[in-house]
């Protein structure tokens, strides 16, 4: 090959080479930021390497999801008690505070 043409293509071959490599380490960090598994070059997980730690995982967040609907829960209850009371006439209100005033006989 004439050394004119291989200094005309290897800057090329430069920018081609560093795109891919970028587009690469672009395409790799979206996967982890986003939670998807890596894949090795067989398309294999490479994270979590065993079942177990996949287990765990689905274990913790079934724990954390159940937590969060029983606060939930708790969040609905408690917003229906504040907005009875605002929505309510104040005298009916104030006759149920005196009624739990009272002493029970």
């Amino acid at each position: 090959m004439n050394l004119d043409v291989l200094n005309a293509i290897a800057p090329v071959a430069a920018i081609v080479g560093l795109a891919g490599v970028g587009g690469w380490v672009f395409t790799t960090w979206l996967r982890v930021k986003n939670g998807y598994p890596l894949e090795n070059s067989w398309g294999k997980a490479v994270y979590p390497k065993t079942g177990d730690e996949a287990m765990e995982r689905v274990k913790l967040i079934s724990q954390e999801n159940a937590q969060l609907r029983a606060e939930l829960g708790s969040v609905k209850d408690r917003l229906a008690v504040v907005e009875r009371i605002v929505t309510d006439e104040s005298h009916r209100v104030a006759a149920e505070i005196e009624a739990l005033r009272r002493p029970a006989n």
